[in-house]
């Protein structure tokens, strides 16, 4: 099925939804940064009523911060190891990650091996700049902080880690991998579950995600209000799902797109 623009998406469905699942990266930054915009368009979904949770690669270290100071209910790390969920009134926050301290011990010996093997065997690489704070993958930068390198050289990488076992997805930024077998849908499916009594199974279609990379493919085959920033369409061909519907700008102000459409179905 062809992406529809988003103006395709019906008012009474809009209507209908209760939250937001949005990635981060080039959905709600442009060009690695978190625009205003984009920042006051999660913060009116809030004030207007809606669940909002960043669904993110990005790592632990970033999403404690994000967990506590962001107009968000909650997020989704490392591409579905852990939520964190901050308790203002409490003033407690939530971590739940799916492997235990050990299992992610002994993980992280076997990512480091990794880095090692990719770093050796693919030029131009580096591993990515926020990998000192994450607790479960190994994140290795393909055009964030180095020159972009060719797309036959980020297929290596995934090759690499998929020949020693561990998962690998492609974001917009980094290639991830780790050992297990989640994803983003799998702990979103247990944050809504266990933090708001939630079963998305059936009634995925009270809420939207909205993302642009490959690493976004299960939750656009998942949810049927699916939407992509236009900025989705450089990957076409390479998503295992593709969003149902598109922006018409991209990233950040798609994102803040998206957010006017369904607050001013509300209204």
């Amino acid at each position: 099925m062809m992406m529809q623009p988003l103006d395709a998406l019906p008012l009474d469905a809009r209507r209908r939804i209760r939250g937001v699942f949005t990635d981060i990266d080039d959905t709600m930054t442009t060009e690695g940064k978190l625009t205003a915009r984009a920042y006051g368009a999660c913060e009116r979904l809030r004030d207007a009523g809606f669940l909002v949770v960043p669904i993110t690669g990005r790592p632990a270290g970033w999403c404690d911060h994000i967990a506590r100071m962001w107009p968000v209910d909650g997020v989704v790390g490392e591409n579905g190891a852990f939520y964190f969920r901050y308790d203002a009134a409490g003033r407690k926050l939530t971590k739940r990650f799916l492997a235990s301290d050990r299992e992610r011990v002994a993980n992280r010996r076997r990512l480091d091996a990794l880095r090692d093997e990719i770093l050796a065997r693919v030029p131009g690489t580096a591993v990515a700049s926020d990998q000192l704070y994450r607790e479960a993958d190994l994140a290795v930068d393909y055009c964030e902080d180095v020159p972009a390198l060719a797309r036959e050289a980020v297929g290596r990488i995934v090759a690499i880690m998929t020949a020693a076992g561990a998962i690998a997805k492609v974001s917009s930024i980094h290639v991830n991998g780790w050992f297990g077998t989640y994803d983003k849908l799998a702990m979103t499916r247990i944050m809504m579950a266990e933090c708001f009594d939630v079963d998305i199974d059936a009634e995925k279609e009270a809420f939207v995600f909205v993302g642009d990379s490959p690493n976004d493919a299960p939750m656009f085959g998942f949810f049927p209000h699916s939407v992509g920033t236009a900025n989705v369409r450089r990957f076409t061909g390479e998503l295992d799902a593709e969003p149902t519907y598109v922006t018409k700008r991209d990233a950040g102000a798609g994102f803040a797109e998206l957010a006017d459409a369904l607050i001013e179905a509300r209204r």
